[in-house]
């Protein structure tokens, strides 16, 4: 079931005021349509990202409906601070796709924003569309599932042993396979066993890369390690 999370800090409104934000024709009118059936809500067009900033400075107080793929935002990094400069705005992002990457860095940086997708049912936009105007957080299950399920797998990944995890700390040391076999009184074959495991587990090709996921993991002291 999708997700509603009541925003305290914005009032609610009986009648909305939307900015609807989507260069898709058919789209813009069904949903146009669909906010029209409330004959007290009001419409807005906005079909570049100038237009869009403009219409906000007029009408900060108001509902954007955004098909974000469509619009010239350089990044989400860039939509993010735009919310932040309208903070009485609420944002509903109303797309045929977004990412996992996106959806998480949205959603887990700012209230403002629910999401739905274009091939939702009716009611679920309507759901949608009313809660974002209410100052309602709306999530779709669509993308519920898509966040629960990269939970899942980051979960899932496997996890370096104590013994690979030594070979790390050795191989950040600048040492040679056969430098950490004599170090730790093994065959060469061995350790290289133990280096493809490691390079498959962290998905990395050469020692300078499982060296960089070390030093960003933390696993080793920065002063110690060799590149």
């Amino acid at each position: 079931m999708p997700i509603f999370i009541t925003l305290h800090a914005k009032s609610y409104r009986k009648m909305g005021n939307f900015i609807l934000a989507d260069n898709q024709d058919l789209t813009r009118f069904a949903v146009e349509r669909i906010i029209r059936e409330d004959e007290r809500n009001q419409v807005r067009r906005a079909r570049d990202k100038t237009g869009l900033l403009q219409l906000l400075q007029e009408n900060e107080n108001s509902t954007v409906v955004l098909d974000y793929t469509l619009f010239n935002f350089a990044d989400e990094y860039q939509l993010l601070v735009i919310s932040e400069r309208y903070a009485m705005t609420n944002w509903l992002l109303i797309s045929d796709e977004l990412t996992e990457k996106f959806l998480r860095r949205i959603i887990y940086s700012s209230h403002a924003f629910s999401i739905v997708f274009k091939d939702s049912p009716i009611q679920h936009i309507r759901e949608a569309l009313s809660s974002a105007c209410q100052g309602q957080r709306y999530i779709s299950q669509r993308a519920m599932e898509m966040l629960l399920e990269s939970r899942r797998e980051e979960e899932e990944t496997e996890v370096l042993t104590a013994t690979e995890m030594a070979i790390v700390k050795l191989i950040a040391q600048g040492k040679t396979t056969k430098e950490i076999a004599t170090e730790r009184f093994s065959s060469i074959h061995t350790i290289t066993t133990h280096r493809k495991k490691i390079f498959r587990k962290l998905n990395v090709n050469t020692a300078h890369e499982v060296i960089k996921y070390a030093l960003r993991a933390g696993w080793v002291d920065p002063s110690k390690f060799y590149i």
